[in-house]
């Protein structure tokens, strides 16, 4: 809403000095937003005056038209004599009346005017056109005054050039600042001073003489005034004061009929429409539109009509949609003169209408044909329904004004029976809202200047003004007091958490894992939580796979993926493929992604939730069934790689990502969790079925199954054009965490030295290597610090089918250096357990370093 500073001072006396800029910040500060105060006529300096033009030359022999004019601007130029101006506009004759800027001028944009040689000619000065003047972009013309005005006129002051216009985003809670009446009421509040409410006027009592009006719905309709204006001049034209007026407010003159509709709508609120009584037959109707029903709308556009639009209708059919746009059928015709007679031909007679509809029907009606006008702005923001009357009775009065009509005796009038909207409120409700001590003094006077009755002591009983529709509980009258008695003087103090709260062991796995993944080089990236099946499909994933079943959204953002993800592979695996396209990759060379989320996985005894009310808090039972209606939701952690995982340079060779670095991602999270994780090899989509591990961890005393980890099926990669050898983890993060036991200790620096001892152990190729390092760990006793596979050997001199695994052997003890038969006790307990678990055969051990005696 754009509010000239010249038209608010009309309602609210604001200091003589007050600027725009003055007036938006004691605006902002009542809680509406300025975003700008744009300043008419910057730089403007005269003299820019009246002229009337006495003769045209027809300059000829250049490519467009040109014209040499002597025209009259009185005493303006010091002589009296007339001015010599060449000009390119053809839109004018002797006699009109121009606007003339002088030599010694400056026009906006710094634009300054002499004397100068043109065409052959001496110009002294220039006719000017809006948009030269900075009232539009109409190139199209000079303006032509109307004849009233005498030469030499100061036209700066005539045509308002100057002035400030505050350019406000109203948001949808405040529709009635969508006014001039609005915004003013919010400035008289913001100064101190009493408003001049445009909207009190005198309206004659609703009468059987009115034209006829019938409401067939009124809940759509709740109040419709109608008025008829006779006697028109069809040649009347908007005078200068209501053509600027509108202009500054971003609206483009069109008729004296429509503009005086358009000029009440911003001054009053309440959008209005006028009607060519000769073209209405028969009454007006407000009713929902038939099935089949056509309306062309002032826009040309050729609408087919919904039986949920709210149309105003005649007896021949819809005339318009409410609260929307008018009919071509019934519009205001355009003045126009017989060339024969000089008579003017146009609308006489018309019929005003000032209703108030229901905002979500206007709301429906205005997204289901995509038309956006200035009244359905309004509307669906809320509009007062008590100033319809008044609106309609503004306007019969400017018609009558200034074009000569005259206003007919009937008066229509329908009003559906409502009362006014009453809240309670305790007194001390706003105090305790905003931590301020008010008091019930600043409280009702606070809400009486919004336009509240206020009645009670202890308990108010607030009755809101028709023109606040979002007024509706004690919060929002609490809101009211708390802005105008300013945001600014609230105080500004830390919340006090209760102690012993914090992050849950959940919520710190979930940091530490993040940071764990970040450290080791994983970039983290977050996708939308949505799969179809041909994600699924891409990864290869059997029909009966239980990763199919997915929880189907009703209203899904894609048709495509309409199910909630069972896994995180889908979403991760297409940002490294879109990542990689863009060559986006890391410093190393490649890329390397994590991601941790939720998973959603029904189980089928999900129950069906049931739709809550929302006039109160639902309680503990409603609650715990809509948990029960979920499916569900464990926290998965995911890691992908390609590319380069070490890069090549003058230190050496690169290596690229393998299966491997997926296990050690997966590996990374168990440390962050405090488990260990035994690694099994296994066949597994979407993983290459000999590249593929099974991540186990150890709960309640049994093996539980916690994710996969390996390199992706080289059909997958194909599928979704993924690099080659791309590799994939995914983690049961929340089994994890339940495994771990909470808290993971800090590691210890011991102060005594280590003993290492190596073996090699010669087992079948079919013993996993996990097995082989559990029967150590289990053997070597307490001493044991920690066991690394180092070596995996092949060859004839094992025989067929055997592999030979070397593992390096840390003992340390927490009271005392080692001697070195301890630590070879230790180290042949743990052969001894591996050969009775594994079937291993000893093949050599390279020990360390003796251990020191102690």
């Amino acid at each position: 809403m754009r509010a000239p500073l010249s038209w608010l001072r009309e309602y609210v006396e604001l200091p003589a000095g007050e600027t725009g800029r003055d007036v938006a910040a004691k605006l902002i500060e009542a809680g509406l937003e300025v975003e700008t105060v744009e300043k008419l006529g910057a730089g403007l300096k005269g003299p820019l005056v009246v002229g009337k033009v006495l003769a045209i030359e027809e300059l000829t022999g250049f490519k467009k038209p040109i014209r040499y004019c002597q025209v009259d601007v009185g005493q303006s130029n010091s002589t009296g004599e007339p001015q010599n101006i060449v000009c390119g506009a053809t839109n004018f004759a002797v006699g009109d009346k121009v606007v003339v800027v002088l030599p010694g001028a400056v026009l906006p944009g710094d634009f300054a005017i002499s004397a100068r040689k043109t065409y052959g000619k001496v110009s002294e000065g220039m006719i000017c056109s809006a948009a030269e003047l900075g009232m539009g972009d109409d190139h199209g013309g000079i303006i032509v005054l109307p004849p009233e005005y005498e030469p030499g006129t100061d036209a700066i002051e005539l045509l308002e050039l100057v002035d400030e216009v505050l350019d406000i985003a109203v948001t949808p809670d405040r529709g009635y600042c969508l006014s001039m009446r609005g915004i003013a009421r919010e400035t008289a509040t913001a100064y101190g001073q009493q408003l001049r409410d445009p909207a009190l006027l005198d309206v004659p009592s609703p009468n059987e003489h009115g034209f006829r009006v019938e409401v067939a719905d009124p809940k759509g309709c709740d109040r419709f005034s109608a008025r008829t204006v006779t006697g028109l001049r069809p040649d009347a034209r908007s005078p200068i004061w209501l053509q600027r007026r509108l202009q500054k407010a971003g609206m483009r003159p069109v008729s004296l009929p429509v503009d005086i509709t358009n000029y009440v709508m911003l001054e009053l609120g309440s959008p209005l429409h006028a009607y060519d009584r000769e073209r209405l037959h028969g009454h007006i109707s407000v009713r929902r539109a038939a099935p089949g029903e056509r309306l062309t709308t002032l826009d040309g556009g050729k609408r087919k009509l919904d039986p949920e639009d709210l149309v105003i209708a005649d007896e021949q059919g819809p005339i318009g949609l409410a609260g929307v746009m008018g009919g071509v059928n019934s519009e205001i015709a355009d003045p126009e003169q017989d060339p024969a007679t000089g008579e003017w031909r146009g609308t006489t007679e018309v019929v005003v209408e000032a209703a108030h509809f229901d905002p979500v029907t206007v709301a429906r009606t205005s997204r289901r044909h995509k038309i956006s006008s200035e009244a359905s702005r309004r509307f669906e923001r809320g509009v007062d329904p008590e100033a319809a009357a008044a609106a309609a009775q503004r306007t019969v009065d400017l018609l009558v004004l200034l074009a000569g009509g005259t206003a007919e005796a009937g008066v229509t009038e329908f009003a559906a029976p409502h009362g006014p909207r009453t809240i309670k409120i305790d007194a001390g409700h706003p105090d305790r809202v905003a931590g301020v001590a008010y008091g019930r003094e600043a409280v009702v006077r606070r809400l009486q200047q919004v336009g509240c009755d206020v009645y009670g002591q202890d308990e108010l009983t607030v009755t809101v003004p028709s023109w606040r529709s979002d007024l509706t509980d004690p919060n929002d009258l609490a809101e009211e007091v708390i802005r105008l008695e300013g945001y600014e003087n609230l105080p500004s103090t830390l919340p006090r958490p209760p102690a012993g709260r914090g992050l849950t062991e959940r919520q710190r796995l979930l940091r530490r894992t993040g940071r764990a993944l970040a450290g080791a080089g994983y970039v983290e990236a977050l996708d939308y939580p949505f799969v179809g099946a041909a994600s699924f499909d891409q990864l290869g994933l059997p029909e009966d796979d239980p990763r199919r079943r997915t929880v189907t959204l009703v209203n899904p953002l894609s048709d495509e993926e309409p199910g909630m993800r069972t896994t995180l592979l889908p979403g991760l695996l297409a940002t490294l493929r879109r990542n990689e396209g863009r060559g986006s990759q890391g410093g190393q060379g490649g890329l390397a992604l994590f991601e941790t989320g939720l998973v959603f996985r029904p189980t089928g005894a999900e129950t069906r939730a049931t739709r809550l009310r929302v006039d109160a808090r639902p309680g503990d039972e409603e609650i715990a069934a809509l948990g029960d209606a979920l499916p569900e939701q464990p926290r998965h952690v995911a890691t992908v790689l390609a590319g380069q995982r070490e890069t090549s340079g003058w230190w050496g060779k690169g290596r690229a990502a393998e299966w491997a670095d997926a296990v050690e991602s997966a590996r990374t999270v168990a440390r962050e969790a405090g488990v260990e994780l035994t690694v099994r090899n296994a066949q597994y989509d979407p993983w290459h079925p000999g590249r593929c591990a099974a991540l186990y961890v150890t709960h309640d005393g049994a093996e539980v199954l916690a994710g996969h980890a390996g390199e992706l099926h080289p059909r997958v990669v194909k599928a979704m054009g993924l690099p080659e050898r791309t590799s994939a983890m995914e983690l049961d993060l929340d089994l994890l965490g339940r495994a771990g036991g909470g808290v993971v200790p800090a590691p210890r620096v011991s102060g005594f030295p280590v003993a290492t001892r190596d073996v090699a152990l010669v087992v079948d190729e079919s013993v996993p290597a996990a097995e082989v390092e559990s029967a150590l760990r289990g053997g070597a006793g307490e001493l044991l610090e920690s066991v690394r596979l180092f070596d995996v050997f092949t060859g004839e001199q094992l025989g067929e089918g055997k592999k030979s695994l070397a593992y390096a052997l840390r003992f340390r003890a927490a009271d005392r250096t080692l001697k070195a038969e301890e630590a070879s006790a230790a180290r042949d307990a743990a052969v001894a357990a591996a050969v009775e678990r594994t079937g291993a055969v000893l093949r050599g051990a390279e020990a360390g370093p003796e251990a020191p005696a102690g």
